[in-house]
C-alpha cells in the first residue's frame, strides 16, 4: 500500500499482496500466492484530525540526483526531505562512514529538514566536499534512506598551450582539423567558429565530428582562411574556453600548374587535369569493423565521415533487419544516425556506406545495448492489521540481470535484528501474523556494473477501533423520486463490517431497495416521503464498535404551474410575464429573469415582482426570449418565452437630428498627471443627448491626429482626464444622440505635461525563429505619447529555459524587431523586453516564452495501416512521431494518397497525388472519393511550421468493386418493319469486373402511354444486339446500364421508331397518282381561275390606265418598288413556280400571310396591271407586260421546271 501525506489516503490493492486473518494453522506459500490475489485492503480517509493520530514509518520524499556536479562558486545543497509520524530525525554518511555537521562550521542542516547546506561562499572549497553522501530518515517505526548521491565539483579547465603549424593541402584532397577540448566535467560542448563569432558553414562537405574535431572530405580554394578557432562550453559553469585560431590555406593545382610551367617546359605537366578525383575512403571510424557499447534508454550516436572527390554521401543500414522507423533520425547530412531509446532488440550489425561516382566503401558498428537495472515491479509501502499476512516484492531487470539484496531500515537484513513474521525469499519478503513490532521500513538494492536501483517500502502494522469520521446527526435533504446517499465514512484497523439501521430500535437494512458502497455510504436510489426519519451507521472490527445517527428529510420538488406566455407587443407598450410556481414550504425559491440566457438590461423599465415580469416603454431592443429560472437549496426549475416587438401606429412627424457641437472648452486645475475639462452642451434638436465623447491630439507627436479618451454621460458637463508624460495636450468634444454624433468642438487651448520614465512596456512579445539556429524577438512599439519622455530605447533580454541561469541583454533603438543567432533548433526561451528612455527603465516587465527556429521535422509517421470501409472511402491510421523529433510547433499530419492503375482496366495514367491534412496530433483520418476497383497507394507526413518531414513508405491498398458508370453511349441503327440494332460502348468506370449488360424497353403510343417492359440480360462481352419481333410504326423507349458483381450502374435512355408497313404506305402514294384525283384537282383549279378572272373583271370596269401613273398615285410603303435582294415581292409566283418552290413567306417579308395584298393596304391588286398573274417585274419593280405593250400571255420564264403541277401540289399552293 502506498501512503501519501502522513498515512495513505487508500490501501492500494497490489495483485501480489495478500491480505487475510491469522488461520490456525501455519500458512503456505502457495495458499499466500492463491489468497493474495483475492483480498482487498480497507480504505483510509484523508482526515486530518485521523492522519494527526495515527503513526507512520519515514518515508523519502525529495533527494538530489545520485551524480551531482555542482556549481563550485556557489553553496552546496544536498536534499533530503522525509515525512513520517513522528515526524524523522535526519542523520548522514560520507563515503561510508558517519558524517558529524556539527564538528564542520560551514555545513548545516535545514530546521526539521535533512537537506545539507555546504557554505561554499563563505570560505569554503567544493574540492574539499567531493564524496559520497547517504541520508538516513528515522523515527520510532522505522528509517528510510537515500540513494548514493555522488557530489562531483564541476571543471572548465583552460587549454594546453599548444603551437599549431599552418596547413597547407593541396585542392582536392581531405583534412581533419582537431579540437581535443580539456577534459571537463561535465564534458563540454564544442562548435566551430570565426574571429567575428559567426558559426562556420557547413556541409556534406564539411561537417563536424561527435569528437568535435573538423572534418573536410575534400578542401576547395574558398576553405583559405586564418580563424578556424574551437570553442568549448562548460554549462555548469557558463564559461566558454577558445583554442587559438588554425590556419588553412589551399593550394590550387591551376597555382601549383603556373608554378610548374614557369620553371619547366614539360607541357604535359603543364595540361595535367586541375583535380584528381577519387574514390571514397573513411575518414572516422578507421578499419573495416568497430565496436560501440550502449545503455537502454540512451540515445546512440553512430558516426561515419569519408573523404573522397565528388563528395561522398552517406547511407546507413542495419544487417539482417530494419532501423525502426519511429526512433531513428539522421544529423550532420546523415553522417550520424541516432536510435532514441534504444533497447536490447537494438543490438546488431550498422553498416554505413559512403560512395560516390568512382565507387565505395563501408564500415561495420557491431553494436551491444547493455542494461542498468530498471524495475519491473517496485516495492509498495504496506499497511497491515495485527495478525494479518503479506508480501513485499522487489523485481528488476537489467543486462546482465541484476543482484537484488533487502536491507531493514537501512541495515542488510542479514544483520538486521530478527522478526519472526518476516522470511526472504529471493526478490519476495513474506510477512506472517504480523504484531506491531513488525513495523519497519525495507529497501531493496537491485544493481549490476551498470548502476543500481534503490527503493524504499514500509511495513505499518496498526491496530485500531472503529472510528466513524462522518460529522453525528448530519442533516441530508433530497428531493423525492431522486436517490438519496448517506455518508458513514470510518477507519479501523482490521478494517471495520458497516451495518445500517432505520430509527432506534429498527432492523438491519438489507434488501434491492437499498445500496451498500464499500466506502460505508447508504444509498437509497428513489427517495420517497416514507424514507424520511433517522438512520444508524455501525462499525464494528475485533477492537471495538461505534455508531452514528444521521437524519434523512423528503421534499416536495418545485414546479412552474403558470408559465410565460409568446407575446407581442408595439413600441412604447407595456407587457408582463406570469412565472407562478408551486415549492416544498419549508424551502425558500429564488427567481431569476434572463433575456437572451443573460442579464436583464440595467434599465429601471424592468420590473420583476413576485412572479412576473413588467418591461414598460416597450422598444426595439426589447425584442428577445425571456426565461425564469426558480431556485431553490436542492433543485431548479425554468420556463421561456418570446417577445415580439411591432411598430406602433404612425403619429406625428417630428423632425429628428444630430445634436449642435459643444462649445466654450475650458482646462482647469492642470496638474502633471490630471486636468479637468468643462463645457457648454450644443442644442439638442429633439433628441436628447446621451453621452459626450472626449477626443485628445497630441501635438508633440502626432499632430493632426485626433484619439479617443474617454466618454461621459449626456447630463455631465466636465470630466477629470488622465494625463501621460510628455504630450502637448489639445482636447475636443463631441455630443451624442440616437441619430447620431455631433460635429467635433473647437479645440481647446494645449498643456504639455512633463516628461518621465515610461509607465508601461512594450506589449505583444513574441519569440519566434525564422531559421532553425535563431530567435526572432518582435513586440509592438510603444506609441509616442506611451514613452514618457525623449530618448525611448528598449532593453531585450532572453535566456534558455530551464537551462541558462543567467540573462543575456541588449539595449536597441526604438525598433519593433532583434535576432538572436547561434541558438540551438527549437528550444523554449523566456524572453522580456524592458522599454526605457532619457529619464530612466520602465517597470520590471513580464516574461514570456518564445521558441527558437523550427526546422523540417525528422522521421516519419510510422506503423501505417489502412482500413478499407467501402468501394469509396478508407480509414488511415498512424501512430504520432516522438515531439522531439518534429522540431517545432506540431500542426498535423499530410497524408499524400494517389490511384496507381484500375483493376479492371489494368492502364497506368498520369498519376495526380492528392494531399489531406489532419489538423493537430491526429492520427487518423478518412479518405473520401476514392474510385472502386482500383489500386492506391499513400504515405503520411507530419508538418510543423517549417514544413514536411519525411514521407512514411508508401502503403498499398485497394478498393473492392462498386456499380458501375452509364454505358459511354447507346445507338439504334438499322430500323425495320419489326427489328431495330443497337449499339453501345462499354462504361467510362467500370469500377469492377462487368458480368452483364440489362436491356429494358417498353413501347410508347400515339398517347404517350407506355407499354409493358421488357427485360434482356447481355453478356458482358457484346457490343451490338439486333431486336426483333417488335410491331411496326411503334416508338420505342431503351433503358440500358451495366451491371456487375456489386449491382447495376445507372441506366442510359433512347427511344427510337419501326418504320411503317410498306403495303400501306404504297396505297398512300397511289392515291396521289389515280386519275379520279389528278381531275378532281383540276376541277378545283379550273373554278378558282373562273373566279380569278370573274373578280379580275368586275374590278377593271373604270378602265385602264399605265401603271407608272398608278404607281404614283399611291405611296403605300407596302407596294413601293423594292430591290431583287429585297426579296419583299419573291413570295409572288406564278401556280407553277409556287408548286415547284413550296417554299413559306420569309421573316422580313411585308406580304401578309395569305399571300395576297390587302385592299385596305392598297386599292389595286397587283393582278389589275398585267395579264393574270403571270406578269414579271423588273428590277425596279415596274411591270413589263404594261411597258412593252404585250397583251398575250408569255411563256413562263425562269420556272424550275415548265411541267403541269400536280393536283397535290397545287392544292399546297392555295392552303
Amino acid at each position: 500500500m502506498k501512503l501519501d501525506l502522513l498515512l495513505p489516503v487508500s490501501y492500494l490493492i497490489q495483485p501480489k499482496i495478500m491480505m487475510r486473518k491469522k488461520s490456525t494453522s501455519a500458512s503456505k506459500a502457495s495458499l499466500v500466492l492463491f489468497l493474495c490475489q483475492m483480498i482487498s485492503a480497507l480504505d483510509v480517509p484523508l482526515d486530518s484530525k485521523l492522519l494527526e493520530e495515527l503513526s507512520q514509518p519515514p518515508t523519502i520524499t525529495q533527494q538530489s540526483p545520485k551524480d551531482y556536479i555542482v556549481d563550485p562558486r556557489e553553496n552546496i545543497v544536498i536534499q533530503c526531505e522525509a515525512k513520517g509520524k513522528p515526524p524523522p530525525s535526519f542523520s548522514w554518511t560520507r563515503n561510508g562512514t558517519h558524517f558529524d555537521i556539527d564538528k564542520d562550521a560551514l555545513v548545516t542542516m535545514k530546521p526539521n529538514s535533512g537537506t545539507l547546506v555546504v557554505n561554499i561562499m563563505n570560505g569554503g572549497k567544493a574540492e574539499a566536499y567531493e564524496g559520497v553522501y547517504q541520508c538516513t530518515a528515522r523515527n520510532e517505526r522505522g528509517a528510510a534512506i537515500s540513494n548514493n548521491i555522488v557530489i562531483r565539483p564541476s571543471r572548465s579547465p583552460l587549454w594546453t598551450k599548444e603551437r599549431l603549424e599552418p596547413n597547407q593541402v593541396r585542392e582536392g584532397d581531405s583534412l581533419v582539423l582537431h579540437c581535443r577540448p580539456p577534459v571537463g566535467l561535465p564534458p563540454p560542448i564544442i562548435f566551430w567558429m570565426d574571429n567575428a563569432f559567426q558559426r562556420l558553414p557547413q556541409s556534406e562537405r564539411v561537417s563536424q565530428g561527435l569528437n568535435g574535431d573538423l572534418y573536410f572530405s575534400n578542401v576547395q580554394p574558398e576553405d583559405t582562411r586564418e580563424d578556424y578557432i574551437c570553442y568549448a562550453r562548460f554549462n555548469h559553469t557558463q564559461t566558454i574556453q577558445q583554442k587559438q585560431p588554425i590556419s588553412v590555406k589551399v593550394l590550387s593545382m591551376d597555382s601549383l600548374n603556373d608554378t610548374i610551367a614557369a620553371n619547366l617546359s614539360d607541357t604535359d605537366i603543364y595540361g595535367a587535369k586541375p583535380v584528381k578525383e577519387r574514390q571514397p575512403i573513411l575518414l572516422t571510424p578507421t578499419g573495416s569493423t568497430s565496436n560501440k557499447v550502449e545503455l537502454r534508454g540512451n540515445v546512440l550516436s553512430l558516426e561515419c565521415i569519408a573523404a573522397g572527390l565528388p563528395t561522398p554521401v552517406i547511407r546507413w543500414i542495419k544487417e539482417g533487419g530494419e532501423l525502426p522507423a519511429n526512433r531513428t533520425f539522421f544529423e550532420n547530412f546523415k553522417k550520424t544516425l541516432k536510435i532514441i531509446d534504444v533497447s536490447e532488440a537494438d543490438s546488431g550489425n550498422y553498416k554505413c556506406i559512403a560512395r560516390n561516382t568512382l565507387g565505395s566503401t563501408h564500415h561495420v558498428i557491431s553494436v551491444t545495448v547493455k542494461a542498468a537495472p530498471y524495475w519491473i515491479t517496485a516495492p509498495r509501502n504496506l499497511v497491515l492489521s495485527p495478525g494479518e499476512d503479506g508480501m513485499l516484492i522487489c523485481r528488476a531487470n537489467g543486462n546482465p540481470k541484476p543482484h537484488i539484496s533487502w536491507l531493514s531500515n537501512g541495515v542488510p537484513i542479514a544483520i538486521a535484528p530478527e522478526d519472526p513474521s518476516r522470511k526472504v525469499d529471493g526478490d519476495t519478503i513474506i510477512f506472517s501474523d504480523v504484531q506491531e513490532r513488525s513495523s519497519a521500513v525495507y529497501q531493496c538494492n537491485a544493481s549490476n556494473e551498470y548502476g543500481y536501483l534503490l527503493a524504499n517500502a514500509f511495513v505499518n502494522v496498526l491496530a485500531e477501533p472503529p472510528r466513524i469520521l462522518t460529522p453525528a446527526n448530519k442533516l441530508y435533504q433530497v428531493i423525492a423520486n431522486n436517490p438519496a446517499l448517506l455518508d458513514c465514512a470510518y477507519f479501523g484497523s482490521p478494517k471495520p463490517e458497516i451495518e445500517w439501521f432505520k430509527g432506534v430500535k429498527g432492523s438491519i437494512l438489507r434488501g434491492s431497495e437499498y445500496v451498500f458502497h464499500e466506502n460505508g455510504t447508504l444509498e437509497i436510489p428513489v427517495a420517497q416521503k416514507d424514507s424520511i426519519g433517522t438512520y444508524t451507521c455501525v462499525a464494528r472490527n475485533e477492537l471495538g464498535k461505534i455508531q452514528n445517527e444521521v437524519q434523512l428529510q423528503v421534499k416536495d420538488p418545485t414546479i412552474i404551474i403558470k408559465q410565460p406566455e409568446y407575446k407581442v407587443i408595439q413600441r412604447a407598450g407595456q407587457v408582463s410575464f406570469e412565472c407562478t410556481i408551486k415549492h416544498d414550504p419549508t424551502l425558500i425559491p429564488t427567481i431569476i429573469w434572463l433575456k437572451d440566457n443573460g442579464e436583464l438590461p440595467d434599465d429601471e423599465r424592468f420590473l420583476v415582482g413576485k412572479d412576473n415580469l413588467t418591461i414598460m416603454n416597450v422598444t426595439d431592443k426589447d425584442d428577445g426570449t425571456y426565461t425564469c429560472i426558480i431556485n431553490t437549496t436542492l433543485d431548479s426549475v425554468s420556463a421561456s418565452a418570446v417577445l415580439t416587438v411591432v411598430a406602433a401606429p404612425p403619429t406625428p412627424a417630428i423632425i429628428y437630428a444630430r445634436p449642435n457641437p459643444p462649445f466654450d472648452l475650458e482646462l482647469t486645475g492642470q496638474l502633471e498627471r490630471s486636468i479637468e475639462l468643462s463645457w457648454i452642451p450644443g442644442d439638442e434638436n429633439n433628441s436628447p443627448i446621451t453621452n459626450f465623447v472626449i477626443e485628445y491630439e497630441d501635438g508633440l507627436h502626432e499632430p493632426g491626429v485626433w484619439h479617443y479618451q474617454t466618454e461621459v454621460p449626456g447630463s455631465q458637463t466636465m470630466v477629470q482626464l488622465k494625463l501621460s508624460p510628455y504630450v502637448n495636450y489639445s482636447f475636443r468634444v463631441i455630443a451624442v444622440n440616437e441619430i447620431g454624433r455631433s460635429q467635433p468642438s473647437e479645440p481647446s487651448e494645449q498643456y504639455l505635461t512633463k516628461a518621465a520614465n515610461p509607465d508601461e512596456n512594450p506589449s505583444n512579445v513574441q519569440g519566434i525563429g525564422s531559421e532553425p539556429d535563431n530567435l526572432v524577438i518582435t513586440w509592438e512599439s510603444l506609441k509616442g505619447f506611451q514613452s514618457n519622455g525623449p530618448g525611448l530605447q528598449y532593453k531585450v533580454s532572453w535566456r534558455q529555459k530551464d537551462f541558462d541561469d543567467e540573462w543575456t541583454s541588449v539595449i536597441v533603438a526604438n525598433v519593433s524587431k532583434y535576432i538572436v543567432s547561434g541558438t540551438p533548433t527549437f528550444v523554449p526561451y523566456e524572453i522580456k523586453v524592458q522599454a526605457l528612455n532619457d529619464l530612466g527603465y520602465a517597470p520590471e516587465p513580464q516574461e514570456v516564452i518564445g521558441h527558437s527556429g523550427e526546422d523540417l521535422p525528422m522521421v516519419a509517421p510510422g506503423n501505417v495501416q489502412v482500413h478499407v470501409l467501402n468501394s469509396t472511402l478508407a480509414k488511415v491510421h498512424w501512430d504520432p512521431v516522438p515531439l522531439k523529433t518534429v522540431r517545432g510547433h506540431l500542426q498535423g499530419y499530410k497524408v499524400y494518397y494517389w490511384k496507381v492503375q484500375s483493376l479492371s482496366r489494368r492502364n497506368r495514367r498520369h498519376v495526380e497525388k492528392k494531399i489531406l491534412t489532419f489538423r493537430g496530433n491526429k492520427t487518423f483520418g478518412m479518405l473520401p472519393g476514392l474510385e472502386p476497383y482500383s489500386s492506391y497507394k499513400l504515405n503520411v507526413r507530419v508538418v510543423n511550421g517549417k514544413g514536411e518531414g519525411p514521407a512514411s513508405p508508401d502503403k498499398e491498398f485497394r478498393t473492392p468493386e462498386g456499380v458501375p458508370s452509364s454505358p459511354s453511349f447507346l445507338k439504334i441503327t438499322d430500323p425495320t418493319l419489326d427489328s431495330l440494332t443497337l449499339e453501345w460502348g462499354s462504361p467510362t468506370h467500370p469500377n469492377g469486373i462487368l458480368t452483364a449488360y440489362i436491356l429494358k424497353f417498353q413501347p410508347i403510343n400515339n398517347t404517350h402511354e407506355l407499354g409493358p417492359l421488357v427485360e434482356i440480360r447481355i453478356p458482358a462481352n457484346e457490343s451490338s444486339l439486333i431486336l426483333k419481333n417488335l410491331n411496326y410504326s411503334t416508338r420505342y423507349k431503351f433503358y440500358f446500364n451495366a451491371q456487375t458483381s456489386v449491382g447495376s450502374g445507372s441506366p442510359i435512355t433512347e427511344e427510337a421508331v419501326t418504320i411503317m408497313d410498306e403495303a400501306m404506305a404504297s396505297r398512300q402514294v397511289d392515291i396521289a397518282t389515280q386519275g379520279w384525283f389528278i381531275g378532281l384537282m383540276c376541277a378545283v383549279a379550273l373554278l378558282i381561275l373562273i373566279l380569278l378572272i370573274v373578280c379580275f373583271i368586275r374590278r377593271n370596269k373604270g378602265g385602264k390606265y399605265p401603271v407608272k401613273e398608278k404607281e404614283d398615285a399611291h405611296a403605300d410603303p407596302e407596294i413601293q418598288p423594292m430591290k431583287e435582294d429585297d426579296g419583299t415581292f419573291g413570295e409572288y409566283r406564278s401556280l407553277e413556280s409556287d408548286a415547284e418552290d413550296h417554299k413559306p413567306l420569309k421573316k422580313g417579308s411585308r406580304t401578309p400571310s395569305d399571300r395576297t395584298v390587302k385592299k385596305e393596304d392598297s386599292d389595286d391588286s397587283l393582278v389589275d396591271y398585267g395579264e393574270g398573274v403571270n406578269g414579271q417585274f423588273n428590277e425596279d419593280g415596274s411591270f413589263i407586260g404594261q411597258y412593252s405593250g404585250k397583251k398575250e400571255k408569255e411563256p413562263a420564264e425562269g420556272n424550275e421546271s415548265s411541267e403541269a403541277p400536280s393536283p397535290v401540289n397545287a392544292m399546297n399552293s392555295f392552303v
